[in-house]
Order: structure tokens, then sequence, then C-alpha cells
């Protein structure tokens, strides 16, 4: 339990205000009912949420020291009251999540303390944080217990990209999909929707890729540089229609922006794209619009498909090879209405 007691700086504020300026880390719902049932209480009676504070009010809260914490990336799961996660597949070691375009996959607070209400509102918080909620809420991850293993994401994707996205549930689980993913024993698939035909319908992109980490991009090349890594893809058309194709991209390298940079190179970027992209075409197709922020467009890819196909020893994971998961249909891009 925990006492604050008001002085004149505090006197005037609801209490459910205060209290959630006393208790960052606490859920807004878990905040409004620990009022409701005495657990937040004033001057040790119960309370209601608008009350106003006054000078040499005592604030009794009989809740957990994890919330009274400072905000950052590592606590970030306690502030989640609803995960809201799209699962496609669960057991006792993985998670495979439909990651939503528009969300990170991890924060971009670098371990600085954050300032959630505004995170929340404006970017949503990171996709990490929703899977740490997630088992905890559900029992399945108790933080003060761990010496150093917290549940992590095996792949990442782009904001602005959605699908399947990997998160381990132990450090074992997490260790197996890590080599299996570097060892190329995972393969994971891509649908893009981009401009123009590509002339063969099928075929093999291959390149190098160097970043410019200041401009936070990629760039293709042809022969191999200093800094630069080798980058394959696989591309074939499913569909074609009003100028735009779809395609099915399968990662051989997992580079930076890898696939919307080589598509980009190759002559067709995929629509939507505001880093890549061709910003003439999109806006005639109402995408990438001029009056929208690059964080809030959306282009057209999507990991939709991943196959384990394990060529060696996966220990506990064994159980995992063969089989393959994607998306529903109604997960998929589709051709915009011209």
């Amino acid at each position: 339990m925990k006492e604050f007691f008001i002085g004149k700086n505090d006197a005037g504020q609801r209490l459910d205000r205060f209290v959630s300026k006393a208790a960052p880390l606490l859920p807004s719902s878990l905040l409004q009912k620990y009022i409701r049932i005495k657990r937040i209480k004033v001057n040790n009676k119960g309370s209601k949420r608008d009350y106003k504070l006054v000078i040499d009010d005592v604030v009794q809260m009989y809740i957990n020291d994890e919330f009274f914490e400072i905000p950052d990336e590592e606590n970030a799961y306690l502030k989640v009251s609803d995960p809201a996660l799209d699962i496609i597949y669960e057991d006792e070691n993985i998670l495979l999540i439909n990651k939503p375009a528009g969300i990170l996959c991890h924060g971009e607070g670098g371990g600085k303390s954050y300032e959630y209400g505004y995170m929340a509102a404006s970017r949503g918080l990171p996709l990490i944080s929703r899977v740490q909620a997630y088992l905890y809420k559900n029992g399945q991850w108790f933080p003060r217990d761990e010496n150093s293993f917290t549940p992590a994401l095996c792949n990442r994707i782009d904001r602005n990209t959605s699908g399947l996205v990997i998160a381990a549930k132990n450090a074992e689980a997490l260790r197996i999909i890590n080599k299996k993913l570097k060892q190329r024993e995972i393969d994971r698939y891509y649908l893009a929707i981009v401009h123009g035909k590509p002339s063969p319908p099928e075929s093999k992109l291959e390149g190098y890729i160097f970043k410019d980490a200041v401009k936070n991009r990629v760039f293709v090349t042809r022969n191999s540089q200093p800094g630069a890594k080798s980058a394959v893809m696989q591309y074939r058309t499913l569909d074609t229609s009003g100028g735009l194709s779809l395609l099915e991209c399968r990662l051989i390298t997992g580079r930076t922006h890898q696939i919307r940079a080589q598509l980009a190179d190759f002559g067709h970027p995929i629509i939507g794209d505001g880093k890549y992209g061709d910003g003439r075409l999109d806006r005639k197709l109402g995408a990438g619009k001029s009056d929208k922020k690059q964080s809030e467009t959306k282009q057209a890819l999507c990991s939709y498909k991943l196959i384990f196909d394990f060529k060696t020893e996966a220990g506990k994971l064994s159980y995992l090879n063969g089989k393959t998961f994607h998306l529903p249909d109604t997960s998929l891009p589709r051709f915009p209405e011209i």
C-alpha cells in the first residue's frame, strides 16, 4: 500500500486523474475498477472517481508496486488493458500473430520513458508490448519470477506492412526459431500489389542492399561494395488488373525493406509505399495521398504465409516441421477500385 499526501500543487484534481499520474502504468480500466471496489481510497474511505482532491487529503492505493514504475519499453505491457491481438496460431511455445499495418513491431523509445497517453492515441503500442500483455494477463508469463527472459518477436515487418509475425513464449523456442530463420528453414511468403506487369512473370531478383541509417532507407546495387549485403528474392505474378499486378514474393534473404526496395528498383514499386513507391501513380489510385504523413500510408504488402521446413534438428519445436500457416482471405491485399 502506498499513501500520497495532497499538497497545494495536487489539490483540485479529480481522483482518477491524480491516480493516473501517480501510477502511470495502471491501465485506465483497472484504475476505475480499483476506485469502485475501494482499493483506492481517500482518507481511508471509498470515494468517487470525480472527487476533487483538497489540501491535506491522503490517498491510499492498494495496488502492485510495478504500476508505480517509470514507463519505458520494457514495462509497456502493464499499461495495455486490451492487447487486441489477431492470433492465427498458438501453442505452449509460440504465437503467430497477424500484425495490422500501422503498428510497430518494437517501440521507438530506445529505452527512454514514454508518454503513453500520446503514444496510444497517435501510433498505438508496439506489437511486442501487446504480446507481453497478453501472456501476462493470461498467466503464461510471470515477469517478476524471470531473471532475464521476456517474450520476444522472432521476426519483424515494417510498420506499414501487415501480416504474420512469430513470437516466442520461452527462451528455448526463441533460440530455435532464430536459428531456423538464419538457416533459411522457415520460408516467408509475401503478397504485394505493384504498378505495371513484370516481365518475365516469374523470376528471381538478386543484388546487394546497403542501408543509409541517417535516412532510414536502403539502396539496391548490382555490385558488391563495402557495407552492402546480398539480397535475393523470388517472385511470381498471380494476377493482373488495371495496370497493376499481384505478386507472391518469397524471401531468400531477409534484409531491411528488401521487397519494397528490390521491386522498386525492378521498375514495379508497391502501391502506397511512401518511401520507395511512385507517388504520382499512387495518387491516381487514391493511395499515398499528399495530405498523409508517410507513417500513415499503408503499402500493399502483406506477410501472408509461413512454411516450417526444418532440415536440421529442431528440438522441442520438431512438431512444427512440415506445417504451413497463412492468413485468411479477408486479411489479404486486394486490387483497389479504380
